[in-house]
């Protein structure tokens, strides 16, 4: 259509110029390399008979139009979460999204006591220390570390935290882990960190190019998908039926709160389209069961607005 619009008006033009048969002459030669050849007519280029139609304008690309749904998501989010925040105890969550590579923070940097999700860190980096030794962990090792993952074992990590060395030695295994804002206390139930920092580690646990093998992998999901009954709260709240999860939490009544409780929760969301890691933090909170309403509803926000 576009085409024989424009030869209809090139036409009309040449008959304005004086004369069909002159025009054709123009339009046909170029002077066939003598000296008494016709000269094409002012405004015919190339021999060309019409322009070649402007080409049709395109949307936007798939890639182009998540980005828009993605920052409609996350403005909503921030919207909810910030209004949500008004009426609780101070919180922060992150998700880590495997199957898109985003991450998304609310109040991402602000630090908190761990409480005992400093148990997977410890757990981390027992397997690092074990692999750089080329062993396998002793029977001691995974009775104590299982322990202190799936019923939370005060003792057993004080044990593990001792063997590795301590404060030090495992804010060394924080540079291999990847994690800049966690600064590690020799009362390990004490030690800070941020959502941002935790989403982190816990890629770690499945990342195939991180720095732990394949067999670490495996066996810190084994114990994180298998924790006593009463920690079965947090992020699980988050998954769907037919979803599986992995999950650590940490609780303190803190004595330089006023008694206040530190109530935190990690871990991840797999299945079908999902795969995801989360984090939520919070203290200053009444009681634990007031505690774990908030860092759960939190953590469902997120799937609500986030969509994975």
């Amino acid at each position: 259509m576009l085409r024989t619009k424009s030869v209809i008006l090139a036409v009309a033009a040449v008959g304005i110029l004086g004369g069909g048969a002159l025009v054709a002459v123009g339009m046909t030669r170029d002077g066939g390399g003598g000296a008494g050849g016709g000269l094409p007519l002012s405004g015919v280029f190339g021999g060309s008979s019409a322009p070649d139609p402007s080409p049709t304008p395109t949307g936007p690309s798939p890639e182009e139009l998540r980005k828009i749904e993605r920052a409609k998501q996350v403005k909503q989010l921030d919207a909810a979460l910030k209004k949500y925040a008004g009426t609780v105890p101070e919180f922060s969550v992150a998700v880590l999204d495997r199957k898109t590579g985003e991450t998304y923070t609310y109040r991402g940097s602000e630090s908190y006591e761990t409480a005992s999700i400093v148990k997977v860190q410890v757990l981390a980096c027992l397997l690092l220390d074990a692999q750089g030794d080329d062993r396998a962990l002793t029977a001691s090792e995974k009775e104590r570390a299982g322990r202190m993952i799936r019923a939370s074992d005060n003792d057993a990590t004080t044990s593990l935290f001792t063997q590795l060395g301590g404060a030090g030695a495992v804010s060394r295994c924080n540079k291999k882990l990847g994690l800049k804002q966690t600064k590690v206390n020799q009362s390990w139930g004490l030690t800070k960190t941020t959502v941002s920092d935790q989403v982190k580690l816990l890629n770690q646990l499945v990342n195939a190019k991180g720095p732990l093998s394949e067999a670490s992998r495996e066996y810190a999901k084994s114990l994180m998908s298998t924790v006593n009954a009463d920690q079965d709260w947090g992020v699980p709240a988050a998954a769907g039926d037919g979803e599986n999860f992995t999950v650590k939490n940490g609780w303190l009544s803190r004595s330089t709160e006023g008694g206040r409780w530190i109530i935190n929760t990690v871990g991840r969301v797999t299945g079908g389209k999902t795969d995801v890691s989360i984090a939520v933090l919070s203290h200053n909170n009444a009681d634990m069961t007031g505690g774990i309403a908030v860092v759960e509803k939190a953590a469902k926000m997120t799937r609500q607005y986030l969509k994975y």
